[in-house]
Order: structure tokens, then C-alpha cells, then sequence
């Protein structure tokens, strides 16, 4: 099992590339407890992969160059279908930044807060013609919307997720969704059928049963048969059992394939002027850009604020104290936050957590990108550390 931040540099393809070497090498494949398995960043990043929300594919990881493939859409939804890659998320902000986007849809993302060299994102929210956010609360990024829709949380709607086993569950409406909240997909069908392309559905149910129709490892998926137990795809047809693990007995290619990897460095690396590496990431009490935790008064008195971590010996030599205000500086911005002098870092070294949007980290990272996965390389780049200005009267 590994996490995302070993995907979080512009080496991460060929990290991940390791890993399977290593599972191979030591034949932890093909069997029961084995395998390379992602620890996703949250629930249903699998899902979302799974049924197309990656800019080179279909559902079912389905190439988008595939001209059979396409065919194979394009007679089930009836328009015909761009045979062409799209973009990464960090990509469309730069291509709104070159006039190549004019309008942007986001749904449940904060790209205001989330994405690398903030300064650069939000001045493509603020640039970008039209901007419309979907969302459970008024984020950052909604700001910036020239619409706002408002979806419903996990608890509001019925649906399922896909886990990192692959496993498809079941998600079941608790409570009734407030105010003017829809559910994601009824949102996308009004807008659709608003736009001339009419979409209609009698349910979630039915989302899944015209998924199983177009994507072969849901092909024997239904809400029927994962009502009380999930399902592991590849799932074939309506007898399948699902999968347990993949590649039991052989690869489908035959034998398997080791990638020789080479050592590259990161984009930036600390010099005079920034002689710290500045790694960024969670802390236990916050999710993500907060969104959704840094409206808990419990969350919020456990974990009031952002900070960064300096080890003992490099606060010394800075004149740096436990919880004083100090300015982080990178080639792209300068954060001001709490220090909290610890040995839990190595010397040379700040992490900061990315959730707080009075100290937010992002405006410090370094938005180069690994070349293939196209991720952005949040966990290094080239930082200096002050005691902040005092302001005096």
C-alpha cells in the first residue's frame, strides 16, 4: 500500500513504476494480500477513475484513441466524440492563462486552495469568462464563480463508491438534501437538457445500469447485486463474482514487465537564497482545503490553525521560537504562520499542511509537473524561513 505522496513529485510515475517492480521482484502479485494498491486520497477517487474523470479515457480506463472505442460511445450517447487527450487540472489553469479556455465547470474541487502556485491559479479563476462552481459549501474557489450550484454531501444522496480494492458499494440517502441542493448527476442532467442534449434518468439505478452497458469490468455490476455486499471488478457479466485480486496465475500480457527506472531530481532544489526543502501535506484533524472540517468548532479547537515544522537546530540558528510568527518564502509567495519547532522534521527541512486558507501552503508550491501522470511536485521545493516583521506603533 502506498500513499499519494510518493505521487507528488515530478519523478511519481517512475516511483509507482518502482513499487510494481518491487511487487514483482518479490512475487507479491497475483494472489490474496498482494498487489500495488493506491491509499487514495479520499473516498471514490477510484470511482471517479474508474467511470472516466481522467483526461485520456472513458469508463472503464477506455482510451479516448481508441477509434473503436469512440465508435462504441458515440453510438451510445448519440454525438459524436473528440478522438483527442484532454487536460489535467493544473493544466487547464494554464490554458486559461494562454486564452485557450474561456469557461470552466468545477464540481466538489477547491483548485483556490488545493492547487500548486495559487497565484497563478487564482488569477486564471479571476481571469477565466465564465466560471461555475457545484458545491456542498461556498469554498474558495466559489468566490470566484460567476454561478454557484448547490450539490448535496454523501449523507444527502444514493449512489456508490469504488474503494481501493476496487470493491463497488452502495451509498444510501440518510437525511433529505437543504434548501435548493441537488444531487450531482440531477444537476447534470438539467443542465445538459438546458444546453439541447436531453438526459434523463429515473434514478442512480439507472446511472449504474447504463454504465454496466458501455464498460466492461462493471459489465455484471447492479444496484441489485451489491445491495448488501459490495462487488470487486472486473465484473463481467450478471453471473460474475467479481474479482478478488487481479492477475491471479498470469499477467494478461503474458509475463510481467519491469520499467527501468532512473534517479532524476526534483524540479527545485534548495540554493543560497532558499536552503530549505519545503514539503507540504495533511494533518490528522483537518481534510483537505477544510471545506467540510474547518466548520466543526471540535475539529477547529483541536486544530485552530495552520503552522510550519522546523527542526530544534534550524530554529536555533534563526532565533526562531516555539509559536512564533514566522514569514515561509519561496520563488512564488510568502506565507506568514505560526512556527511549531519540532524533531519530528529532519534538519533542513519545513512540511507545512495545506488545509488553512489564512496560511495557505499552496502559495508556496512549485506547480512543475511529472511529465506522464502530469501531478504537481507538492512535496519538494526550495524555501527560506524568517522570524516575521514586528509591526510597531
Amino acid at each position: 500500500i502506498y500513499s499519494m505522496g510518493i505521487t507528488q513529485h515530478t519523478t511519481g510515475t517512475d516511483n509507482v513504476l518502482s513499487l510494481a517492480n518491487l511487487a514483482m521482484l518479490t512475487g507479491n502479485v497475483g494472489k490474496a494480500s498482494t498487489g500495488v494498491n493506491p491509499l487514495r486520497g479520499q473516498n471514490n477517487v477510484q470511482g471517479a477513475c474508474d467511470l472516466g474523470a481522467l483526461p485520456n479515457v472513458y469508463p472503464g480506463y477506455q482510451s479516448v484513441e481508441d477509434s473503436e472505442i469512440q465508435t462504441k460511445f458515440e453510438s451510445a450517447w448519440g454525438r459524436k466524440l473528440s478522438d483527442q487527450k484532454g487536460l489535467t487540472v493544473v493544466e487547464m489553469m494554464h490554458a486559461v492563462e494562454e486564452g485557450k479556455i474561456k469557461a470552466l465547470y468545477i464540481m466538489g474541487e477547491n483548485p483556490a486552495l488545493s492547487d500548486p502556485n495559487l497565484n497563478r491559479t487564482r488569477k486564471a479563476l479571476e481571469e477565466v469568462d465564465f466560471l461555475v462552481v457545484q458545491d456542498i459549501f461556498l469554498s474558495e474557489t466559489a468566490e470566484y464563480a460567476d454561478v454557484v450550484l448547490p450539490s448535496v454531501c454523501f449523507a444527502e444522496k444514493d449512489g456508490t463508491f469504488t474503494n481501493t480494492e476496487r470493491r463497488v458499494q452502495r451509498v444510501r440517502k440518510a437525511v433529505a438534501p437543504p434548501g435548493q441542493a441537488r444531487s450531482d448527476w440531477k444537476i447534470i442532467c438539467e443542465v445538459a437538457t438546458e444546453m439541447g442534449y436531453p438526459m434523463s434518468y429515473g434514478g442512480a439505478d439507472k446511472i449504474m445500469d447504463e454504465i454496466a452497458t458501455v464498460t466492461p469490468i462493471y459489465g455484471g455490476i447492479s444496484f441489485e447485486r451489491i445491495d448488501s455486499v459490495g462487488l470487486q471488478w472486473p465484473c463481467l457479466d450478471k453471473d460474475h463474482p467479481g474479482t478478488r485480486f487481479l492477475h491471479e496465475g498470469t499477467f494478461k500480457r503474458g509475463k510481467g514487465k519491469f520499467h527501468a527506472v532512473e534517479y532524476k531530481a526534483a524540479n527545485e532544489l534548495p540554493d543560497e537564497n532558499y536552503p530549505f526543502v519545503l514539503s507540504t501535506g495533511r494533518q490528522l484533524y483537518q481534510f483537505h482545503t477544510g471545506t467540510m472540517t474547518r466548520k466543526s468548532a471540535v475539529i477547529n479547537q483541536v486544530s485552530p490553525t495552520g503552522y510550519v515544522e522546523i527542526h530544534p537546530d534550524d530554529a536555533e540558528r534563526l532565533a526562531i521560537s516555539n509559536g512564533e510568527n514566522v514569514e515561509v518564502i519561496t520563488r512564488r509567495g510568502t506565507v506568514t504562520t505560526p512556527a511549531r519547532v519540532t524533531d519530528n522534521i529532519a534538519k533542513g527541512w519545513l512540511f507545512m499542511p495545506f488545509h488553512f486558507s489564512e496560511s495557505p501552503a499552496n502559495m508556496l508550491t512549485n506547480d512543475a509537473l511529472d511529465p506522464t501522470a502530469k501531478i504537481p511536485e507538492y512535496k519538494v521545493c526550495a524555501a527560506a524561513v524568517n522570524p516575521a516583521p514586528t509591526l510597531r506603533c
